[in-house]
Protein backbone atom coordinates (compact mmCIF):
# COMPACT_ATOMS: atom_id res chain seq x y z
CA UNK A 1 0.00 0.00 0.00
CA UNK A 2 1.36 3.51 -0.73
CA UNK A 3 1.58 5.75 2.30
CA UNK A 4 -1.02 8.21 2.45
CA UNK A 5 -1.17 11.81 4.74
CA UNK A 6 -4.72 12.57 6.30
CA UNK A 7 -5.38 16.44 7.28
CA UNK A 8 -7.75 18.15 9.38
CA UNK A 9 -8.95 21.53 11.00
CA UNK A 10 -7.27 23.67 8.50
CA UNK A 11 -9.28 26.89 9.68
CA UNK A 12 -8.42 29.06 6.90
CA UNK A 13 -4.73 29.37 7.93
CA UNK A 14 -3.27 28.96 4.29
CA UNK A 15 0.58 29.39 6.06
CA UNK A 16 0.08 26.47 8.41
CA UNK A 17 -1.49 24.37 5.24
CA UNK A 18 0.92 25.20 3.10
CA UNK A 19 3.78 24.32 5.24
CA UNK A 20 2.05 21.16 5.80
CA UNK A 21 1.63 20.31 2.02
CA UNK A 22 5.17 21.19 1.84
CA UNK A 23 6.05 18.63 4.31
CA UNK A 24 3.83 16.09 2.80
CA UNK A 25 5.89 16.20 -0.67
CA UNK A 26 8.69 16.33 0.44
CA UNK A 27 7.71 12.69 1.90
CA UNK A 28 6.95 11.56 -1.59
CA UNK A 29 3.05 11.20 -0.56
CA UNK A 30 0.38 11.72 -3.32
CA UNK A 31 -2.70 10.91 -1.50
CA UNK A 32 -4.19 12.97 1.09
CA UNK A 33 -7.78 13.05 2.42
CA UNK A 34 -9.06 15.73 4.23
CA UNK A 35 -11.44 15.42 7.40
CA UNK A 36 -13.30 18.90 7.91
CA UNK A 37 -13.18 22.68 8.85
CA UNK A 38 -11.16 24.33 6.27
CA UNK A 39 -12.87 27.82 7.28
CA UNK A 40 -13.83 29.51 10.63
CA UNK A 41 -11.08 30.99 13.01
CA UNK A 42 -8.05 32.48 10.27
CA UNK A 43 -8.21 34.53 7.33
CA UNK A 44 -7.71 33.41 4.18
CA UNK A 45 -10.77 30.93 3.79
CA UNK A 46 -10.97 30.97 0.01
CA UNK A 47 -7.20 30.18 -1.05
CA UNK A 48 -7.45 27.49 1.50
CA UNK A 49 -10.92 25.80 -0.37
CA UNK A 50 -8.71 26.06 -3.31
CA UNK A 51 -6.10 24.40 -2.25
CA UNK A 52 -7.78 21.54 -0.55
CA UNK A 53 -10.13 20.98 -3.43
CA UNK A 54 -7.24 20.73 -5.87
CA UNK A 55 -4.80 18.55 -3.40
CA UNK A 56 -7.41 16.31 -1.73
CA UNK A 57 -9.10 12.71 -2.37
CA UNK A 58 -11.78 13.12 -0.24
CA UNK A 59 -13.18 16.22 1.21
CA UNK A 60 -14.96 15.84 4.74
CA UNK A 61 -17.41 19.07 6.09
CA UNK A 62 -17.13 19.86 9.75
CA UNK A 63 -19.36 21.34 11.84
CA UNK A 64 -17.34 25.34 10.85
CA UNK A 65 -17.73 24.73 7.58
CA UNK A 66 -21.74 23.58 7.69
CA UNK A 67 -22.00 26.67 9.97
CA UNK A 68 -20.88 29.23 7.06
CA UNK A 69 -23.38 27.58 4.47
CA UNK A 70 -26.48 27.34 7.56
CA UNK A 71 -26.53 23.48 7.53
CA UNK A 72 -25.82 23.21 11.10
CA UNK A 73 -27.37 24.92 14.08
CA UNK A 74 -24.69 27.88 15.49
CA UNK A 75 -26.38 28.05 18.88
CA UNK A 76 -23.70 25.91 20.51
CA UNK A 77 -20.88 28.17 19.03
CA UNK A 78 -19.71 30.40 21.36
CA UNK A 79 -19.03 34.59 20.79
CA UNK A 80 -15.51 34.29 19.31
CA UNK A 81 -16.47 31.04 16.79
CA UNK A 82 -19.45 32.94 15.85
CA UNK A 83 -17.88 36.05 14.93
CA UNK A 84 -15.23 34.23 13.05
CA UNK A 85 -18.46 32.55 11.39
CA UNK A 86 -19.88 35.79 10.41
CA UNK A 87 -16.66 37.09 8.77
CA UNK A 88 -15.86 34.00 6.95
CA UNK A 89 -19.58 34.32 5.39
CA UNK A 90 -19.13 38.05 4.15
CA UNK A 91 -15.55 37.11 3.00
CA UNK A 92 -16.20 34.14 0.91
CA UNK A 93 -17.16 34.38 -2.96
CA UNK A 94 -19.97 32.99 -4.04
CA UNK A 95 -18.25 29.97 -5.53
CA UNK A 96 -16.70 28.79 -2.52
CA UNK A 97 -19.37 28.74 -0.86
CA UNK A 98 -21.36 26.26 -3.26
CA UNK A 99 -17.66 24.63 -3.10
CA UNK A 100 -17.87 23.57 0.56
CA UNK A 101 -21.65 22.53 -0.31
CA UNK A 102 -20.29 19.37 -1.90
CA UNK A 103 -18.61 18.43 1.25
CA UNK A 104 -19.29 15.51 2.60
CA UNK A 105 -20.49 14.23 5.58
CA UNK A 106 -18.63 11.29 6.08
CA UNK A 107 -17.12 8.80 3.38
CA UNK A 108 -15.56 5.93 3.18
CA UNK A 109 -12.09 4.59 0.50
CA UNK A 110 -12.67 0.38 0.41
CA UNK A 111 -8.93 0.59 -0.94
CA UNK A 112 -7.52 2.33 2.33
CA UNK A 113 -10.29 -0.13 4.23
CA UNK A 114 -10.86 3.34 5.90
CA UNK A 115 -13.47 5.78 6.40
CA UNK A 116 -13.12 9.10 7.22
CA UNK A 117 -15.88 11.69 9.19
CA UNK A 118 -15.06 15.11 11.08
CA UNK A 119 -16.59 14.38 14.33
CA UNK A 120 -17.37 10.93 15.14
CA UNK A 121 -18.66 7.85 13.18
CA UNK A 122 -21.95 6.93 15.94
CA UNK A 123 -22.83 10.64 14.81
CA UNK A 124 -21.52 12.37 12.84
CA UNK A 125 -23.68 15.48 12.45
CA UNK A 126 -24.30 16.06 16.24
CA UNK A 127 -20.64 17.03 16.17
CA UNK A 128 -19.47 14.96 19.21
CA UNK A 129 -16.10 14.65 21.02
CA UNK A 130 -14.07 12.03 21.32
CA UNK A 131 -12.60 12.43 24.92
CA UNK A 132 -12.64 8.98 26.45
CA UNK A 133 -12.15 5.85 25.96
CA UNK A 134 -15.63 5.09 26.57
CA UNK A 135 -17.01 6.86 24.16
CA UNK A 136 -14.26 5.79 21.74
CA UNK A 137 -15.69 1.95 22.02
CA UNK A 138 -19.07 3.05 21.33
CA UNK A 139 -17.79 3.90 18.37
CA UNK A 140 -15.90 1.87 17.25
CA UNK A 141 -18.90 -0.47 16.71
CA UNK A 142 -20.54 2.58 14.02
CA UNK A 143 -17.71 1.56 11.83
CA UNK A 144 -16.35 -1.28 9.83
CA UNK A 145 -13.47 -0.05 8.50
CA UNK A 146 -9.85 -0.79 10.06
CA UNK A 147 -9.23 2.60 10.50
CA UNK A 148 -11.30 6.02 11.31
CA UNK A 149 -9.98 8.97 10.79
CA UNK A 150 -11.30 12.14 12.94
CA UNK A 151 -10.59 15.69 13.89
CA UNK A 152 -12.31 18.63 15.51
CA UNK A 153 -11.14 18.16 18.96
CA UNK A 154 -7.56 19.84 17.24
CA UNK A 155 -5.54 17.02 19.51
CA UNK A 156 -4.03 14.47 18.18
CA UNK A 157 -4.29 10.72 19.33
CA UNK A 158 -4.27 7.22 17.85
CA UNK A 159 -6.54 5.04 19.61
CA UNK A 160 -6.55 1.00 18.95
CA UNK A 161 -8.74 -1.40 19.92
CA UNK A 162 -7.33 -4.63 20.03
CA UNK A 163 -10.71 -6.74 21.61
CA UNK A 164 -13.73 -6.14 24.12
CA UNK A 165 -11.61 -3.94 26.83
CA UNK A 166 -8.23 -3.89 25.03
CA UNK A 167 -8.16 -0.44 24.07
CA UNK A 168 -4.82 1.75 23.99
CA UNK A 169 -4.51 5.29 23.77
CA UNK A 170 -1.32 6.75 21.51
CA UNK A 171 -0.07 9.90 21.58
CA UNK A 172 2.43 10.02 18.37
CA UNK A 173 3.43 6.52 16.49
CA UNK A 174 2.18 3.57 16.23
CA UNK A 175 3.03 0.33 14.69
CA UNK A 176 -0.49 -1.29 12.90
CA UNK A 177 -1.61 -4.95 13.97
CA UNK A 178 -3.60 -7.18 11.82
CA UNK A 179 -5.73 -7.77 14.74
CA UNK A 180 -6.47 -4.31 15.66
CA UNK A 181 -8.85 -1.40 14.42
CA UNK A 182 -7.90 2.36 14.80
CA UNK A 183 -9.59 6.12 15.67
CA UNK A 184 -7.10 8.62 14.62
CA UNK A 185 -7.48 12.17 15.04
CA UNK A 186 -5.39 13.40 13.28
CA UNK A 187 -5.29 17.07 14.81
CA UNK A 188 -5.04 20.60 13.48
CA UNK A 189 -3.49 21.83 11.04
CA UNK A 190 -4.51 25.84 11.56
CA UNK A 191 -5.46 25.66 15.50
CA UNK A 192 -3.70 23.07 16.94
CA UNK A 193 -4.71 22.94 21.26
CA UNK A 194 -2.64 20.23 22.65
CA UNK A 195 0.06 22.77 23.91
CA UNK A 196 1.84 22.59 20.75
CA UNK A 197 1.88 25.32 18.25
CA UNK A 198 3.10 23.57 15.52
CA UNK A 199 0.67 22.09 12.67
CA UNK A 200 -0.55 18.40 13.17
CA UNK A 201 -1.45 15.51 10.30
CA UNK A 202 -1.01 11.99 9.97
CA UNK A 203 0.86 9.62 7.55
CA UNK A 204 -0.60 5.85 7.31
CA UNK A 205 1.40 3.41 5.48
CA UNK A 206 1.55 -0.42 5.38
CA UNK A 207 3.36 -1.19 8.79
CA UNK A 208 2.57 2.08 10.77
CA UNK A 209 0.68 5.41 12.00
CA UNK A 210 2.46 8.39 12.74
CA UNK A 211 1.08 11.85 13.61
CA UNK A 212 3.51 14.55 11.87
CA UNK A 213 4.19 18.16 13.84
CA UNK A 214 4.99 20.71 11.15
CA UNK A 215 6.19 24.34 12.14
CA UNK A 216 4.86 26.97 10.25
CA UNK A 217 5.30 31.42 10.08
CA UNK A 218 2.96 31.77 12.89
CA UNK A 219 3.24 35.74 13.14
CA UNK A 220 2.55 36.03 9.40
CA UNK A 221 -1.03 34.59 9.82
CA UNK A 222 -1.45 36.79 13.24
CA UNK A 223 -0.58 39.82 11.16
CA UNK A 224 -3.19 38.51 8.17
CA UNK A 225 -5.52 38.00 10.99
CA UNK A 226 -5.34 41.24 12.77
CA UNK A 227 -5.41 42.63 9.11
CA UNK A 228 -8.64 41.32 8.67
CA UNK A 229 -10.35 42.31 12.09
CA UNK A 230 -10.02 38.92 13.45
CA UNK A 231 -10.65 38.71 17.68
CA UNK A 232 -7.56 38.84 19.71
CA UNK A 233 -8.18 35.63 21.46
CA UNK A 234 -8.26 33.84 18.07
CA UNK A 235 -4.95 35.76 17.16
CA UNK A 236 -2.99 35.07 20.52
CA UNK A 237 -4.06 31.05 21.20
CA UNK A 238 -2.21 30.07 17.59
CA UNK A 239 1.26 31.03 19.80
CA UNK A 240 0.58 28.64 22.98
CA UNK A 241 -1.30 25.86 20.87
CA UNK A 242 -4.66 25.58 22.85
Amino acid sequence: MTPYAVISDVHSNLHALEAVLKDIDGRGIEDIYFAGDIVGYGPRPNECIDIIIQRCKILIAGNHDWAVIGYTDTEYFNEIAMYAIEWTRDNLTDKHMEDIKEFKLFKSDPARDAMFVHASPKDPDNWDYLFSLTNAAVNFRSFQQKFCFVGHSHTPVIIEYAGPGEMLTIWDNTEIKESSRYIVNVGSVGQPRDGDTRASYAVVNDKAIEIIRVSYDIEKTQTEMREAGLPVRLIERLSYGH
